[in-house]
């Protein structure tokens, strides 16, 4: 476990409990927009507002948002509706510009905690502010990436700190636009236990339609917050129009989330996790037994002159057992990204025979 200084994760007036929910038009795109969406959320109840002001694209010559024309807006929604602001930051001078126009709360984007200099120079521009600061993802799934920024973050005297978690990059997206793996999240908090975790479904889901879903499975997972995308008008949205809700929409989707409770005696729970524990035991054993038959082949491959990787055997492999384990209820991401690891180490074992050397 590492220990960060970090206090609660809040401002004045804030009510301490789940969800923390953040939400706002992915870009601002005029001031009647901004400020129309604003009151919109603040009648449904919406106490922080975000807005990108600049846009980090993938592509040039697309919409890059308003830039500093666009912090007066939110200066006023400040001023006039009485919420909190926050926006994304990506260089010190964005930083400088949005302190100067009294943002409340800032991100770092995917990209940019994937640069570790771009992180640092954002830390260098916040040392000696005392200002929330939440710190998404990299768009690879790495937890050490991650966790170094939140550490660069807190280094610089930042110690209302927050994760966001907006999903992962990869090549062959299916349902999401951005692939979950909640099971790096969970590894973040593993690791720093009072950090808080928002989710971000917009970004994970892509389309409209699986925010719902989505934000219920954070809860499940006690995550302790939602960013979620709101424009007054989606479909005419200038940017990410498929993942962005009306206020009215957002107000549903949360009236109808489920809030778990952790406390509570866990002694019905003891015999289903024996239960786990020993299959768990059997599938390590099951494992070991597969590395010793790879092991096997790694020893024929080495005396037939054969190379390690068989393409068309692995592919088959691939194709056959997803299948197989979507026929019991797995799922194909699941499926895919267990498969792949159990080869990878299939092929360690294999690549040890190969490059023994003989007595």
């Amino acid at each position: 476990m590492i220990n960060l200084e970090l206090e609660k994760f809040t401002l004045p007036g804030l009510e301490d409990k789940r969800p923390l929910v953040i939400a706002g038009p992915c870009s601002a795109e005029t001031e009647e927009q901004v400020m129309e969406v604003a009151t919109d959320l603040k009648s449904r109840g919406i106490k922080i507002f975000r807005a990108g002001i600049w846009k980090p694209r993938t592509r040039p010559n697309t919409f890059e948002g308003v830039g500093e024309a666009g912090l007066p807006w939110l200066k006023r929604v400040q001023k006039e509706l009485g919420l909190y602001t926050s926006t994304e930051v990506a260089n010190a001078k964005h930083v400088y510009e949005a302190l100067k126009h009294g943002v409340d709360i800032l991100w770092i984007g995917a990209r940019s905690t994937a640069n570790p200099f771009a992180v640092q120079e954002i830390a260098d521009a916040l040392r000696g502010v005392d200002i929330p600061v939440m710190i998404k993802n990299p768009i690879n799934p790495d937890v050490e990436l991650w966790l170094g920024a939140i550490e660069r973050i807190n280094q610089a005297g930042i110690k209302r700190i927050a994760a966001i978690h907006r999903g992962f990059s990869a090549y062959d997206k299916k349902i999401y636009r951005n692939i979950p793996q909640w099971h790096i999240p969970i590894e973040l908090r593993r690791k720093v236990r009072d950090l808080p975790i928002i989710c971000d479904p917009s970004h994970i889901g892509g389309k409209r339609e699986l925010i719902a879903p989505i934000s219920q499975q954070a809860m499940d997972l006690n995550f302790d917050g939602l960013i979620i995308e709101s424009h007054n008008c989606p479909e005419k949205a200038i940017s990410d129009a498929a993942q962005q809700i009306t206020p009215e929409t957002l107000e549903y989707i949360l009236s109808k989330l489920v809030l778990r409770e952790i406390t509570g005696t866990t002694e019905p729970l003891n015999e289903l996790r024996k239960q786990i524990d020993e299959l768990d035991n059997d599938l390590m054993a099951i494992l070991a037994k597969r590395m010793r038959v790879a092991r096997e082949i790694g020893t024929y491959k080495k005396e037939n002159n054969m190379t390690i990787l068989q393409t068309t055997r692995y592919d088959e492999i691939l194709n056959n057992r997803i299948s197989q384990g979507e026929k019991m209820g797995l799922s194909s991401e699941f499926m895919s990204r267990m498969l792949k690891s159990i080869h990878e180490e299939s092929i360690r074992h294999q690549a040890e025979i190969m490059n023994e050397k003989e007595g």
